[in-house]
């Protein structure tokens, strides 16, 4: 079941964030601000038997949608749960009449980048030294698709 995430959702959506994201996990704060704050973030969590197995935040701006985070707990990753998510982001920045949608990717996270390819997303760019990576920073690719 997707359904929209909530603050009392946080304590699992951390957990998935820290293993997810070893150098660049998103706090708690950050989660707030986007819960409570920010007027274009939709954030929503995928359950299975009543635990969070994943969850996104999409930012709709306009005519545009952007996928700021996106993650599934790693002993769900390659079970289609991240499939399963992308379609309901997709309906949803088509409900919200997008566009387009984009988001960056670590240019080492194959698996991803497998995934944006599969729902039809294409490298537009590169963003140099992006990300953290232990002591040093990686390139992204910036992907996008349109609606």
């Amino acid at each position: 079941m997707i359904r929209k995430m909530k603050v009392s959702d946080l304590d699992e959506v951390l957990a998935i964030e820290e293993v997810c994201f070893p150098d660049g996990a998103w706090n708690r704060d950050q989660y707030l601000y986007e819960l409570n704050e920010n007027p274009y973030a939709e954030l929503w969590v995928l359950e299975l038997q009543g635990k969070i197995i994943g969850y996104y935040d999409l930012w709709i701006i306009f005519e545009r949608a952007e996928i700021a985070t996106i993650a599934v707990a790693k002993e769900h990753q390659h079970s289609h749960q991240g499939a399963t998510l992308m379609q309901h982001l997709v309906q949803q920045a088509r409900n919200h009449n997008c566009e387009n949608i984009s988001l960056e990717v670590r240019q080492s996270n194959q698996p991803a980048i497998g995934l944006y390819e599969h729902f039809d997303f294409i490298v537009i760019n590169t963003r140099p030294g992006y990300y953290r990576k232990g002591d040093g920073y990686e390139d992204a690719y910036l992907m996008m698709r349109g609606i």
